[in-house]
């Protein structure tokens, strides 16, 4: 009895096994392309970005994707427009 049991788990563990193979390979043929990935807005950057750090909270942000104000000829970043009124009003 014990003997059948343990067939049977063991034919249960193989069939997933395979099915979770078989899914993985689904997966990698179906590989999106780079061009793809950058279409979609949340998508993360395809490529390695320069961040650049929120002076108020410290936060790294994405430049293309953060608020900003410029100051002289520098560009400043920001994670949030609370950052950004805060340092507004701290360099006011």
């Amino acid at each position: 009895m014990l003997e059948f049991v343990l067939d049977v788990v063991f034919t249960v563990v193989a069939i997933r096994a395979i099915w979770k193979l078989l899914q993985g390979i689904k997966a990698g043929m179906s590989v999106r392309t780079v061009d793809q990935a950058r279409r979609q807005p949340d998508a993360p950057p395809a490529q390695g970005v320069q961040m650049a750090k929120d002076p108020v909270c410290g936060t790294y942000v994405v430049p293309e994707r953060a608020l900003s104000v410029n100051v002289g000829r520098q560009t400043i970043y920001f994670c949030s427009a609370e950052c950004r009124d805060k340092y507004r009003a701290r360099t006011a």
